[in-house]
């Protein structure tokens, strides 16, 4: 079955070309055709197409909106220059897309039809600076492919459905919660199910024996506490900003800060918002960028200061994080790495990890330095007593698995986030 998936922002879409069905499954065989990314949607937008595991290209093409992008990737993929294998966009099969909240209606991934529509309509207040984009994915294959091509919604948050109350309740009053749903959501659900599910086969464990930490850490970054193959706390709240330090997201802070910074800049609430989301975290610690790569480089060649800050408070912040896990858990049997800076850094994760000898573990430093390049490895010594992983994350791949299940007929449930970390 070919599906397509889509991950729809703003002014960005990412989409994958994926081949796979029970065989293909079976055999963990999935086969990647075709990917790529559409950025600056709204005007002379770059794109950035591979095939297979082949060069990137790059190409540029005015696109106004996100209908366009889409419409601009089916006729691209149907294209001889695509190399997809489609003949045309009649052979895709079926459309998965990344849907960031589902709030406590959607507990795993749903075919999307006009009730799921309606709903994900209704919630658009949990999570304004997404799911709108998400739904605009969505009508865009509606108008461009029809309604005979099945739709699958899957979401951030469905594997964080299993929180107990006592981790999901911030300490306000709860009727804030009975009547607004003010609650901790988590995000990243589909990267921290698919670590925890590809850990367990590597160890070859059943579900029931998976608890780890895992540090999802790119330019976006959570932690999740997975007990029992479930998820039973996450970093990612109410919103994405809480939490671990990101590339331009504070994470966590004093709520008095809102107020605070806004009357003494004179900014209303958004602005203060805006400041927190987008120039805060890496970028504004550092003042130079939010990319780990290049505050490396800055440490490396030049020593810079305000670099290294920025690297200090970024690792503290998620040692602390891991330590409060392994404490709520009483103890774990691995940390695992994933994510952009999870699975490419190796001097992160050792600062990251530093001092933790008390615990039991002991880092590789071979191992650890010759971990990167979409590999997994196990980079702490064989006699640790937590051991800890590097798993390179793969959401696509778990969506368009999704979407064949409920478009087959296969025995996803529509309820109960802990199934599904038994399947990826």
């Amino acid at each position: 079955m070919h599906i397509l998936v889509l991950n729809t922002g703003s002014s960005t879409l990412k989409f994958e070309l994926v081949l796979t069905d029970a065989e293909h499954m079976q055999a963990g065989q999935d086969r990647r055709l075709a990917r790529g990314t559409v950025e600056r949607i709204g005007g002379e937008a770059i794109l950035e197409l591979r095939v297979g595991e082949g060069p990137k290209r790059v190409e540029t093409a005015r696109i106004p909106d996100i209908r366009g992008a889409v419409d601009w990737i089916l006729r691209w993929l149907a294209s001889p220059a695509s190399g997809s294998e489609l003949a045309s966009v009649a052979e895709i099969d079926a459309v998965g897309h990344r849907v960031v909240h589902g709030g406590e209606t959607f507990r795993s991934s749903v075919l999307v039809d006009d009730g799921v529509l309606e709903a994900l309509e209704d919630m658009i207040h949990l999570a304004p600076l997404h799911n709108p984009y998400n739904l605009k994915g969505m009508t865009a294959i509606r108008e461009l492919l029809g309604t005979g091509v099945p739709q699958v919604a899957v979401f951030d948050t469905a594997f964080h459905a299993s929180l107990p109350e006592h981790a999901y309740l911030y300490a306000i009053p709860y009727s804030l919660y009975r009547r607004y749903k003010v609650r901790r959501f988590g995000f990243h659900g589909t990267s921290h199910r698919y670590v925890a599910w590809r850990y367990r086969k590597l160890l070859d464990i059943p579900r029931e024996k998976v608890r780890i930490v895992t540090l999802h850490l790119g330019n976006g970054c959570s932690a999740c506490a997975i007990d029992g193959g479930r998820s039973v706390d996450t970093s990612m709240g109410f919103t994405p900003l809480e939490g671990l330090v990101m590339g331009t997201r504070s994470g966590d802070l004093d709520p008095a800060l809102l107020e605070y910074i806004g009357a003494r800049e004179g900014m209303a609430s958004g602005e203060v918002q805006a400041l927190l989301n987008r120039q805060s975290g890496l970028l504004g610690l550092s003042g130079l960028t939010h990319d780990m790569r290049d505050l490396l480089a800055e440490v490396e060649e030049h020593d810079d200061r305000r670099a290294k800050l920025a690297i200090s408070v970024f690792c503290y912040r998620v040692r602390k994080y891991l330590g409060a896990y392994l404490a709520a858990m009483g103890g774990a049997d691995a940390v695992v790495f994933a994510g952009g800076i999870g699975e490419n850094a190796p001097a992160i994760r050792r600062q990251i990890v530093e001092g933790m000898e008390w615990f039991g573990l002991h880092l590789d430093p071979a191992a650890n330095e010759a971990a990167v390049g979409g590999l997994p490895a196990r980079i702490s010594t064989e006699d640790s007593r937590l051991a800890a992983w590097v798993i390179p994350t793969d959401e696509e791949l778990l969506i368009a698995r999704d979407t064949w299940r409920l478009v087959a007929g296969g025995d996803l449930p529509l309820e109960g986030s802990g199934p599904l970390i038994d399947r990826a």
